[in-house]
């Protein structure tokens, strides 16, 4: 019985995982460039109590176990695409296809977004292409973009390139977006504020070339999360059902417990 109440409970452990894990899906779904996540789950050690015995083809053909429940195994995300959203804004760009815009932060660490929601920020005769929160959004040369004062007409086409025109109506190019991709991204560390920081798993860095990615920068959109919110509405019932008959396996054990302590000679 004691080793049923512990199983129990390894399952209304996990199953809170998975719920903490939805909620923070539906709790996203307007935000720019997120993208969901899924618990993933491996079973505990088992406890063989007797083991496959076979002799002239006689005997126990399969082991007698007993498993000791559940445990959490990773937090994956998947980055399939979400929907582009129109906003009539030529500061907002969205990837359509695989790969991350590149932002540096004040402390000169390199980090990497889906959210092409940028500003500009002004220093005196020009400004700088910068993310929401002030970041500085590099190019391919690992430099600022500059926006100098005077110039209009803020382009940027499917590759990448940003361009403007001047006070002579000429257009001046002023360096491509740095688009990155890693071997995995699924490895990459979420930080919060929409941004992701390299880690071992995901791999290095490589930079999409522009006359070979496959991808394509769109100008006046923003990629939306690509959460389903039915599918996760599903997925949480299913948690909540699952969570509940483990709290029910946790009860009826208890009063197997019960009725045991009870017995009378």
């Amino acid at each position: 019985m004691i080793r049923s109440l512990w199983t129990a409970a390894t399952g209304m452990k996990a199953q809170q995982l998975n719920i903490d894990t939805i909620s923070n899906n539906l709790a996203n779904v307007n935000t720019n460039g997120y993208k969901t996540q899924r618990a993933e789950f491996k079973d505990l050690l088992y406890a063989t109590i007797k083991k496959t015995n076979l002799n002239d083809d006689l005997g126990a053909p399969v082991n007698l176990e007993v498993g000791h429940g559940v445990m959490p195994s990773a937090t994956t995300r998947d980055f399939r695409k979400g929907s582009l959203i129109e906003t009539q804004n030529d500061l907002d760009f969205a990837i359509d296809g695989e790969g991350f815009f590149s932002v540096l932060l004040p402390n000169d660490n390199v980090r990497y977004t889906r959210d092409g929601s940028f500003k500009l920020s002004v220093d005196g005769d020009e400004a700088m292409l910068v993310t929401s929160d002030g970041y500085i959004v590099l190019n391919e040369d690992d430099d600022v973009i500059i926006v100098e004062n005077g110039m209009t007409d803020l382009n940027v086409d499917s590759m990448g390139y940003v361009t403007a025109k001047d006070e002579d109506e000429e257009t001046i190019e002023l360096g491509r977006l740095k688009i990155v991709n890693f071997m995995n991204p699924a490895g990459l560390l979420s930080e919060g504020q929409n941004l992701y920081s390299i880690t071992a798993a995901a791999g290095e860095e490589y930079l999409l070339e522009a006359d070979e990615m496959d991808s394509k920068i769109v100008q006046g959109y923003l990629e939306a999360s690509n959460v389903q919110v039915v599918e996760e509405m599903v997925k949480m019932i299913t948690a909540q059902r699952a969570y509940e008959i483990n709290s029910k396996a946790i009860q009826v054990s208890d009063e197997m417990l019960q009725m045991a302590n009870s017995l009378r000679r």
